[in-house]
């Protein structure tokens, strides 16, 4: 039977994690999400966050934003290589509504997928 859970091991928690990610990433890139991976030596993919305040001004709006795309992710988590992804908002993401942001997030995944492949 297939587990839809979130654990730990999903999920990139330590600066280690997220700076082996940054150092040779492939980017997939819109106006309003920047999605940084690269292969991991695990079995599985993880998922983490770098939104800047910066970017995302209120913290409900950053929530909002990890909870669809941590909810996508722990869906489709099966159908993932062993993948590092590292989301990153840009300022405009806020207008768009929920179904948008979860679409644009699934392109993004599609696109770097194929690159790690080719």
């Amino acid at each position: 039977m297939i587990k839809f859970t979130y654990p730990r091991e999903l999920r990139l928690l330590t600066p280690f994690d997220f700076n082996y990610v940054f150092q040779e990433s492939i980017r997939a890139g819109s106006p309003f999400i920047t999605l940084v991976s690269r292969k991991n030596n695990l079995t599985h993919a993880r998922l983490g966050f770098a939104i800047a305040k910066k970017q995302v001004k209120r913290a409900h709006e950053r929530n909002r934003i990890k909870r669809l795309v941590k909810e996508y992710f722990r869906y489709h988590q099966h159908q993932f290589p062993n993948i590092d992804f590292i989301l990153m908002a840009k300022s405009p993401v806020i207008d768009l509504d929920n179904q948008q942001i979860v679409e644009i997030f699934d392109k993004l995944c599609q696109r770097i997928i194929t690159k790690q492949k080719i």
